[in-house]
């Protein structure tokens, strides 16, 4: 069966993908980036990013479940920095863990970020690079943020694959590109 979907074609570290493009509300559509599974693109990210980023300036690196998991995985080979991932469903076995609420804009609402308690002191006096897959509304980066400071640590950097969206609010934010909102 052909994919008839429309997509936005992209380079990134390298690598060519065809993003297929999302309606998220009515007359607005982003492109989907879903690394999940995608070795190639993961691993070209990861060194590229690796090598804008100074491992000496963070200590941990924390994302978000799930999509940007393999992302936060294969830098922390790279740099040889620990990672740390915050779940969005609570599990008993995490004690008092240290919650923020987000707004995706894939999902279209409110979701939970949970640091397990026994991440707590990885964090607490630590200097944090936060990494996510695509950064749009800034809402999990703002959840990770709240998660990273009730932690007694600080971000002192962030970092994506792409951001999205006003390029403006994003121009701190390491990033190997950058993705434009579709509007009809």
């Amino acid at each position: 069966m052909k994919d008839t979907h429309e997509v936005y074609p992209i380079e990134i570290a390298g690598v060519k993908r065809e993003l297929r493009l999302f309606e998220v509300k009515p007359g607005l559509r982003i492109a989907i980036l879903n690394i999940l599974g995608d070795v190639e693109l993961v691993d070209a990210c990861a060194a590229a990013l690796a090598a804008k980023l100074d491992p000496d300036s963070y200590d941990v690196i924390v994302t978000a479940e799930s999509k940007s998991i393999p992302l936060a995985h294969m830098l922390a080979r790279e740099t040889r920095k620990p990672y740390l991932i915050l779940r969005k469903e609570y599990k008993p076995y995490m004690g008092n863990g240290i919650i923020a609420e987000t707004l995706s804009i894939t999902t279209g609402k409110p979701q939970v970020l949970i640091l397990d308690e026994k991440d707590v002191p990885q964090v607490e006096g630590k200097r944090i690079l936060v990494v996510d897959d695509v950064i749009s509304t800034g809402s999990t980066l703002q959840g990770m943020h709240l998660i990273v400071e009730k932690a007694g640590g600080k971000v002192v950097q962030e970092a994506a694959i792409l951001t999205e969206g006003d390029r403006a609010h994003w121009r701190e934010i390491v990033s190997l590109g950058h993705l434009p909102l579709f509007t009809d």
